[in-house]
């Protein structure tokens, strides 16, 4: 059953105590945000901006949004993944907070545009995204709403990578800010939160122990450098298989074994994705895995598996677990897929801890707010948030956890900004 009205769309009202109650929890390791949302209830920098949100609809993005709403936005939120929903959560934005949320836990592709376009029904004239598909949607499909953006925020890698694209292209019609590209984000977001939560994801939906096991990890970004950290913390071997000479070689100098994917393929027991990039695992690598293989995607969509291809090779598909598909091939191996090879961290588990999420949503909240103020001399180009606002929220989040640093004395701060002084 499902609940919907003018309010949003979510599965069951009756589960939004419950979300309230999650929400509350995850506030309470969110202390940086905490302390955005009462300047931002004092002061209103967003009131009156209408706001459309196509995110992982969590705990955490729920705090983001009640700090948005303190902040004076008029927002509405879509989910930005099938599988990632919370619906408890959304519940909870709808009845609780009185924010409209238009996002079902599994919901199939036709439902996921239609929440989409519904969010964008609102007119925003901001946007934030997780992912890309919203942005994508207004410049091909609601071109009419073009005319009343100021700007948007994007929040991972792969809409990015997507909006960059868009940029070179020539295509990007309004400025987006690209949370992730900052150093409080990706450093920590990506390394430890995609570390952490994709690992928890594997462990929940499987019970595998992960000592003794070979996991190759494909990519060796931030997110792959935290995944590859976590499960060799744990006692996996661990294989790394990438396509720049420079991330191989710092995965080599980090103690891992780096080999072609194909070769990986016959040796690992476990296969995480976190590429960006479409087909990592493809039928030379599906094809050569060994009897019980689990396979999980840690990056934003699916396409890093190419799933068709593991279906053409099966001769039986069977749900063994929540979260888990068997794939049983003509020689009698099984390979296992989590998550219908979407983002696993979200779709098998409950995303990163909120604790590192208080940092990348501090980025979007401040990210809101300079693009509000800035919107008539930024062009249609992908920025970065400027560096100073990375520093403050690095800052306050060592202030929250009682840590601190040295600062420069005068005569510090002179020598480093001089080139006189010499040998």
């Amino acid at each position: 059953m499902t609940t919907s009205s003018t309010h949003g769309d979510v599965k069951d009202m009756a589960l939004a105590m419950r979300g309230k109650d999650r929400i509350e929890w995850a506030a309470k390791d969110m202390p940086v945000l905490r302390l955005i949302r009462e300047r931002f209830a004092k002061d209103q920098p967003l009131q009156g901006v209408r706001m459309s949100g196509c995110l992982h609809i969590t705990t955490e993005t729920a705090n983001l949004a009640i700090t948005l709403k303190a902040g004076g936005a008029d927002l509405v939120l879509c989910a930005s993944n099938p599988l990632s929903t919370q619906d408890d959560v959304a519940a909870a934005l709808v009845g609780v907070y009185g924010i409209p949320t238009y996002a079902i836990k599994g919901e199939d592709d036709q439902t996921y545009y239609r929440h989409i376009h519904a969010a964008l029904d609102h007119q925003p004239n901001m946007t934030m995204y997780d992912g890309c598909d919203l942005v994508t949607t207004i410049h091909t499909t609601r071109t009419e709403l073009l005319g009343n953006i100021i700007g948007g925020m994007e929040e991972t890698t792969t809409g990015v990578i997507r909006l960059k694209s868009m940029e070179k292209n020539g295509v990007l019609k309004f400025p987006v800010l690209a949370v992730n590209d900052s150093d409080t984000k990706h450093m920590f977001d990506n390394r430890y939160g995609t570390g952490q939560s994709a690992i928890d994801a594997i462990v929940r939906s499987t019970n595998v122990l992960l000592a003794g096991r070979t996991v190759v990890v494909c990519g060796y970004g931030w997110c792959g450098r935290g995944v590859a950290s976590r499960a060799h913390g744990m006692g996996s071997n661990i294989i790394v298989t990438e396509v720049d000479p420079t991330r191989a070689l710092e995965a080599v100098m980090d103690g891992y074994r780096v080999m072609p994917s194909v070769e990986a393929a016959a040796l690992g027991d476990i296969f995480i994705t976190v590429t960006g990039d479409l087909h990592v695992l493809d039928r030379p690598q599906l094809e050569r895995m060994k009897d019980g293989a689990l396979i999980a995607n840690a990056g934003h969509f699916n396409d890093e598996i190419n799933i068709p291809e593991l279906e053409r090779l099966a001769v039986s598909k069977r749900h063994v677990r929540d979260f888990v598909d068997e794939y049983t091939y003509a020689d009698g191996r099984h390979v296992h897929l989590l998550a219908e090879g979407r983002l696993v961290n979200l779709s098998a588990a409950e995303g990163h801890p909120a604790s590192v999420m208080d940092m990348s949503f501090a980025n979007q909240a401040l990210g809101s707010e300079y693009m509000l103020s800035n919107a008539k001399t930024l062009q249609p180009r992908v920025y970065t948030l400027p560096a100073e606002l990375d520093k403050e929220i690095a800052r306050l989040k060592l202030h929250a956890m009682g840590i601190r640093i040295d600062t420069l004395t005068p005569e510090q701060d002179k020598y480093l900004n001089s080139w006189e002084s010499g040998t």
